[in-house]
C-alpha cells in the first residue's frame, strides 16, 4: 500500500545525465511506494529557452505557494552551450534566479560513509557551508568595453537627493566591467540563517570575507555579521559555540586543518567554490546535500554538483555509464522529510530516512559508482554502473 504525501511538491526537471538518473530514482525509489501530487516545472535548457526562462520564475514561485520543492542539476548555458543547444541567449543560472526571488541561503553537508574517508587528513566531522544566496556576480551586470573611455559608477537616489559619481576606469582601449550590488536586507537575513543553523546544530560559525581589500562592499557583510552575531552572543555562551570572522584566505587555510564540526558561512561566489572544495574532499560533490531556505521558510533541496555532462556524452554513444546518484536521491529525500515534517506525516519522513539509510548501507557494503569506488577503503572488487547502483537500492528497499 503506498504512503501517501499530504501536499504537494514541486518538481523541478534539469538536464543531461542527472536528468536520465532523475527519471529512474522517481520509476524505482519513490513512485512504487509514494501517493503524490508532483506540481512539474521542465527546468530543462530548451525548455527555459522556448519559454524565455519564464518556467524558471513559475517555479520559484510554485514553491513559495506550496512551501518545498525538490530540483535536479540544470545547464547554465555559456557560449558554447548557446551554440551546442542553438540557444536564443545564454540564460542566467535558474539557481541564482530562485535564489533571488525565495531570498535563501543554501547550505551543504557531506553525506558521511565509513568507506570513504576523507582525503583531507584532519577532517572528522562534517562541514557544512552556507552560501549567501542573492546577488554578487550572480546578479551583476557586465559590458565588454570596445574602446577607449570613462567607467562610472553612478547612484542616483529616489528621494531626489545629490547624485553619486564615482570614478571606476579610465580605459585606453578594451577591457570589461562588471556592476555587483547586495542589500542590506538580504544579508541580515543571511546572517540570521547560518546563526539559527548554527544555534539548531549545536556548531562553530565561521564567516570569512576580505573587507582588508574591498572595505565597503566585503566590509558591509562583516559589519552585519558582527551586528547579529553579538545580539545572540547569550545563546552561543549555553551551547558552548563561538562566531569567528576571519579573513577569507585564513579561512581557507585553517579549514584544511581543522577536524570539522562547524558551519562556514560564505559569499555568493565563495560558497559556490568552497562548497565544491569542501564535497571533493570528503569523497565526492556525488556526496553532499544542498537546501536553499528562504526566509519565509521555504524549501528547495538539489544535488550540489552538475549535469555530469562527460557522462551523458558517453549515455548518448550508447556507452554503459557509472553515474553517482547519490546526492539526487538525497535531494528526494530532504524533501519527502521535510514535506512530512510539515504536513504531520510521520510515516512520510520514516520513508525518507530509511531509504538514506539504504543507500549509505549499500555503498558500505561495497555497491558503489565508480567515482567512489576509486577512493574507497577497502577498494570493491568492481563498480557498479547507473541504473544498477539504483537497482541495488530498489531492491533492498
Amino acid at each position: 500500500m503506498a504512503i501517501t504525501v499530504k501536499n504537494p511538491i514541486v518538481e523541478m526537471d534539469g538536464d543531461e545525465m542527472t536528468r536520465i538518473i532523475w527519471k529512474m530514482i522517481k520509476e524505482k525509489l519513490l513512485l512504487p511506494h509514494l501517493a503524490i501530487d508532483l506540481k512539474y516545472y521542465d527546468l530543462g535548457v530548451r525548455h527555459r529557452d522556448e519559454t524565455d526562462d519564464r518556467v524558471t520564475i513559475d517555479a520559484a514561485n510554485a514553491v513559495k505557494e506550496h512551501g518545498v520543492g525538490v530540483k535536479c542539476a540544470t545547464i547554465t548555458p555559456n557560449a558554447a552551450r548557446v551554440k551546442e543547444y542553438n540557444l536564443k541567449q545564454a540564460w542566467k543560472s535558474p539557481n541564482g534566479t530562485i535564489r533571488s526571488i525565495l531570498d535563501g541561503t543554501v547550505f551543504r553537508k557531506p553525506i558521511i560513509v565509513k568507506n570513504i574517508p576523507p582525503a583531507v587528513r584532519s577532517w572528522r566531522k562534517p562541514i557544512s557551508i552556507g552560501r549567501h544566496a542573492y546577488g554578487d556576480i550572480y546578479k551583476s551586470v557586465e559590458y565588454k568595453v570596445p574602446n577607449a573611455g570613462k567607467a562610472e559608477l553612478v547612484f542616483t537616489p529616489v528621494s531626489g537627493g545629490d547624485k553619486v559619481t564615482l570614478p571606476l576606469h579610465e580605459f585606453k582601449g578594451p577591457g570589461v566591467i562588471m556592476g555587483m550590488h547586495n542589500t542590506e536586507k538580504s544579508i541580515t537575513s543571511f546572517a540570521r540563517a547560518c546563526i539559527n543553523y548554527a544555534l539548531g546544530e549545536k556548531s562553530d560559525l565561521w564567516f570569512g570575507a576580505k573587507d582588508t581589500i574591498s572595505k565597503t562592499y566585503h566590509g558591509f557583510f562583516k559589519e552585519v555579521f558582527d551586528r547579529e552575531a553579538e545580539a545572540k552572543k547569550a545563546e552561543f555562551q549555553k551551547f558552548g559555540i563561538r562566531y569567528r570572522y576571519m579573513l577569507i584566505d585564513d579561512a581557507v587555510a585553517q579549514i584544511m586543518k581543522a577536524e570539522g564540526g562547524m558551519l562556514w558561512a560564505c559569499m555568493n561566489y565563495d560558497g559556490d567554490v568552497m562548497s565544491d572544495m569542501v564535497a571533493s574532499g570528503f569523497g565526492s560533490l556525488g556526496l553532499m546535500t544542498s537546501v536553499l531556505v528562504s526566509p519565509e521558510a521555504k524549501y528547495v533541496y538539489e544535488a550540489a554538483h552538475g549535469t555530469v555532462m562527460r557522462h551523458f556524452y558517453e549515455h548518448r554513444k550508447g556507452n554503459p555509464t557509472s553515474t553517482n546518484s547519490v546526492a539526487s536521491i538525497f535531494a528526494w529525500t530532504g524533501a519527502l522529510s521535510r514535506r512530512g515534517e510539515l504536513d504531520g506525516t510521520p510515516a512520510v519522513v520514516q520513508f525518507a530516512r530509511r531509504l538514506e539509510t539504504i543507500v549509505v548501507e549499500t555503498i558500505e557494503a561495497g555497491t558503489m559508482t565508480k567515482d567512489l569506488a576509486a577512493i574507497a577503503e577497502p577498494k570493491p572488487g568492481k563498480y557498479a554502473l547507473t541504473e544498477e547502483f539504483i537497482d541495488t537500492v530498489a531492491k533492498q528497499l
